[in-house]
């Protein structure tokens, strides 16, 4: 099991045709992702050879997912071309479409989320790194070597955090990663992976990843307290941050104790979470709780 990705997920690409997406469909296709199609009209009814595998390009994601059953999409568009190519894989009703694009305008992001959101289409991002379950696929950039198959979820506002809690658990291993991105208007948030981990019966330990600025972790924190029974394990960048500056990819902006680590923390804490310092005692923290776990199978 896994969440939103699994080994059956048929994955489409659109700008595979790129010199983003061209490299990292080579590195989806090695990590074993069933890759099924490009999508990029100007070169539609032509094949690309990635690594001796022949894979198809299609005019519309329409086509592609009439052709080839693709469920999901991921997306390396420059962000002028981001909306459309969203709004385009909503209205063929993709279930899942991975915004890997950094730097789309935030009122571009508003509007394909909103029109994604009333047409079930599930995303992730943008400016993000996708997900992976390893052992089974991966949809984005990050890298499939790092970790194994395992039993620990990770959620992740940060995609360099995200690979280091992964390279640190790795003996562990993981049934999915994901990383749901920093900007100021994301799809899939904290709350739904939390959701998500809650249900699959072979995560046994969720990893909650946060960062200074919003209130995100805090609403995560409520939820937690409310409706997820397995225990939880947070970190939270940005304790060093000086207050009232603009920091990171997320923009985020502390003023006072809105938004800051400590607070973010401290809502965590109140909800039961073990919150580590550092990336590494955070992975520490898991290790403990995994083996006071009765039963555990990690």
């Amino acid at each position: 099991m896994a969440i939103f990705l699994t080994k059956d997920s048929k994955v489409i690409v659109q700008g595979m045709t790129g010199a983003e997406g061209m490299k990292h469909t080579r590195r989806m296709l090695a990590a074993g992702t069933d890759v099924v199609g490009g999508v990029n009209p100007r070169k539609a009814g032509t094949r690309v050879d990635v690594d001796g595998r022949t894979v198809p390009v299609f005019g519309s994601v329409r086509e592609a997912m009439d052709i080839t059953g693709a469920d999901v999409s991921v997306l390396f568009v420059p962000p002028p071309h981001a909306k459309a190519a969203v709004t385009e894989a909503a209205d063929a009703g993709i279930p899942l479409a991975v915004v890997i694009t950094e730097g789309i305008p935030v009122h571009d992001a508003v509007a394909f989320q909103a029109y994604a959101r009333a047409r079930a289409t599930r995303v992730i991002g943008p400016n993000c790194p996708g997900l992976i379950s390893p052992g089974q696929s991966n949809a984005g950039i990050i890298p499939a070597d790092i970790t194994k198959p395992g039993r620990i979820g990770l959620v992740s506002k940060s995609g360099t955090l995200t690979y280091q809690l992964m390279y640190e658990l790795r003996d562990i291993g993981f049934s999915t990663c994901v990383g749901i991105g920093g900007d100021p208007v994301i799809g899939t948030t904290h709350i739904d992976a939390l959701a998500a981990f809650e249900d699959d019966p072979d995560t046994d330990l969720i990893v909650m990843i946060g960062e200074i600025g919003g209130d995100a972790e805090e609403r995560a924190a409520r939820h937690i307290a409310d409706r997820v029974t397995k225990p939880v394990v947070g970190y939270i960048a940005g304790f060093t941050a000086p207050e009232g500056r603009t920091m990171g990819h997320a923009g985020a902006i502390v003023s006072g104790s809105s938004g800051t680590a400590a607070a973010k923390k401290a809502a965590l804490e109140a909800a039961g979470v073990s919150v580590g310092a550092t990336p590494t005692e955070t992975a520490g923290l898991v290790l403990a709780l995994l083996a006071e776990t009765p039963g555990n199978r990690a």
